[in-house]
């Protein structure tokens, strides 16, 4: 029994053999590579971040809050974000409502309920196919599609079908494939056990999925689709294509349908629409826009951080 107890464990085993093996070349050059990798990159965020910054100082410490509350204009002096803000918001309003229900239903059809045969498998071949291609491409796509239907509806808002719906939709067609990913992953990495618990004690498909699956898997889900939103939000090159406005913009005194069937800007486009203008001003002001979006993509990523790490509590 002594003799028994004595001896090792394969881990002690394993253990034992790959501390005492003595380190090759290769063991020791590539991790050095891929930290002299991750010390570039953080170099150049670094850079980038102080340039943005110090460029930026001269609008945020003369006019303060102002950059962010004044309306736009054609002049350095008192031109603001606060429309391009707000368009931007209802972009990201448009994608939530749609993008969201339609890719989680998405992903759980296809995890939960859609059978492991030769089309399915196709189709995730070319859900994953789509999270790949440039926006450019989704924005010729909603060029061709979603302004060209609207205006055929008569829903064009004297702007000829470019408007904050077909931004809205192409950004939503845009990240789509990203939000069946990420939850269709989540949904995956649910264990099987949780599944055959709830079949074991009688409930059927869709209370599993709905009671205990999709809890599980929320945190998961939650961060993937926060994620996206901040995705959507820095878009620049659809937008451009399906009609955002680039210079001054009246948002006028009309409801909420006559804004989303009417004209409107973003912030990115903001952005890109002044890093084109003349002037020291101007310049400083891009720089102050970018800091503004920079701050709203971090506060995304702070929430989404926070909502995980809730859910996780809690499982």
């Amino acid at each position: 029994m002594a003799a028994r107890a004595a001896t090792p464990s394969t881990a002690d085993l394993v253990r034992q053999s790959i501390q005492g093996r003595r380190l090759g070349f290769g063991d020791i050059a590539f991790p050095a590579a891929l930290l002299l990798a991750l010390l570039f990159a953080l170099l150049f965020l670094a850079t980038l971040l102080v340039d943005i910054f110090a460029k930026s100082w001269s609008a945020l410490s003369g006019r303060g809050w102002s950059v962010v509350s004044n309306p736009l204009t054609l002049n350095a002096e008192t031109a603001g974000l606060w429309q391009s803000i707000m368009g931007s918001l209802g972009l990201v309003a448009v994608v939530a409502l749609l993008a969201f229900p339609i890719g989680i239903s998405a992903a759980v059809y296809l995890e939960e309920y859609a059978p492991d045969n030769r089309f399915t498998r196709l189709v995730n071949t070319n859900i994953r196919n789509l999270a790949g291609v440039p926006s450019i491409v989704y924005g010729i796509l909603g060029f061709t599609i979603f302004v060209r239907f609207i205006r055929a509806v008569g829903a064009g808002g004297g702007v000829g079908g470019k408007n904050l719906l077909a931004g809205g939709l192409t950004l939503a067609a845009l990240v789509l494939p990203i939000v069946i990913i990420t939850s269709a992953e989540a949904l995956r990495a649910v264990p099987q056990s949780i599944r055959e618990a709830g079949f074991g004690v009688g409930a059927t498909r869709w209370e599993v999925i709905r009671y205990h699956v999709v809890p599980y898997a929320a945190p998961g889900i939650l961060t993937g689709t926060v994620l996206t939103l901040a995705r959507a939000f820095g878009e620049t090159a659809p937008l451009l294509l399906v009609g955002a406005a680039t210079g001054f913009f009246s948002t006028g005194s009309g409801n909420l349908i006559d804004k989303t069937l009417g004209p409107y800007t973003a912030l990115p486009v903001t952005i890109f629409s002044w890093a084109r203008q003349p002037g020291a001003d101007f310049r400083s002001l891009t720089a102050a826009a970018i800091v503004v979006l920079l701050v709203v993509l971090l506060t995304a990523n702070a929430a989404a951080i926070i909502l995980r790490n809730r859910y996780e509590r809690k499982w």
